[in-house]
């Protein structure tokens, strides 16, 4: 067993040996609304659930040079944002939206998505996702770095409306299977569902 001291590692390396061993990761693709409308959208793999009473997840938008993201500004201005599950059915273009365009164009246009309106929220969402979810932006912590440079924002959000095409939904549950969802791995890997198996809870 080889011991690494985090400490002695530059940024990247400590990115290599997370992304490296905490795999796979799900993908969510965040849509956000600019003060000027234009919706942005960018994938996150550091996403999780955090609570489901009341339902709430996480993305967590990690800064560039110091720069708060689009993502993050967007989602505090406006107090919400919409959350994609990635799948096979759109990969392609989901990885479009991680090109690195100003914040006067639209990753959404860019890919050649299609908007659709949300129900509870003002932010639109994508309509190729076979799963979305409606948030409010719940809460924002500042991490890393220094109180007054942090490193990341870490956007909590509360659903509000889940979207789940009908062939998936069943009997309130999500067919994972028929979901085909996509995670992401390091580097530019990615990883389908794969073998699937179930193990009972200890009592």
């Amino acid at each position: 067993m080889k011991s690494i001291d985090p400490n002695d590692l530059a940024e990247r390396d400590n990115y290599k040996f997370l992304t490296g061993s905490i795999i796979p990761r799900p993908v969510a693709v965040v849509t956000t609304l600019s003060n000027d409308g234009i919706l942005n959208a960018a994938p996150f793999s550091y996403f999780n659930v955090v609570s489901s009473n009341p339902p709430m997840i996480s993305i967590s938008v990690q800064r560039k040079n110091g720069e708060m993201k689009d993502t993050s500004r967007n989602a505090i201005l406006r107090k919400e944002f919409v959350v994609h599950v990635s799948d096979e059915s759109y990969i392609g273009q989901l990885n479009m939206t991680a090109k690195n365009l100003p914040s006067n164009k639209s990753e959404v246009e860019d890919a050649n998505l299609t908007i659709i309106d949300s129900l509870k929220i003002s932010v639109p969402g994508i309509k190729e996702a076979r799963v979305r979810m409606e948030c409010l932006l719940e809460e924002v912590i500042t991490l890393g770095g220094t109180k007054e440079l942090p490193t990341c924002e870490l956007l909590i959000g509360r659903v509000v409306m889940y979207h789940i095409r009908k062939e998936l939904y069943d009997k309130g549950r999500i067919d994972a299977k028929g979901l085909q969802p996509v995670a992401r791995l390091a580097g530019n890997s990615y990883a389908k569902l794969g073998e699937m198996f179930e193990l009972e809870r200890p009592t």
